[in-house]
């Protein structure tokens, strides 16, 4: 007779990988083109002048600058205000 049970499989310990999601780039840094400035899920950040956003969301520059984000309030479809962030490419 066996002392112990047989130990099976966990159904623990399985996790996706992290995705690295998150702003890249801090304010006032100089930036080339196609730096990656942020990378999101969904629109937590809105591109501005200079800065473009790419099929999974990331925000990356079109020209080389300095970063300057900014709030700004967007008027939604109902015609409410919203406040949202900008992220914006200055030339040097």
């Amino acid at each position: 007779m066996a002392k112990k049970k047989a130990g099976g499989s966990t159904s623990l310990g399985r996790d996706s990988q992290s995705k690295r999601l998150g702003v890249k780039k801090s304010d006032s840094e100089f930036v080339k083109s196609g730096n990656i400035l942020i990378r999101q899920r969904g629109n937590k950040y809105y591109p501005g002048l200079n800065v473009s956003q790419g099929k999974d969301d990331t925000l990356f520059a079109t020209s080389d600058g300095f970063i300057k984000y900014k709030s700004k309030k967007k008027k939604s479809f109902d015609g409410s205000l919203k406040k949202i962030k900008l992220v914006e490419v200055v030339a040097k």
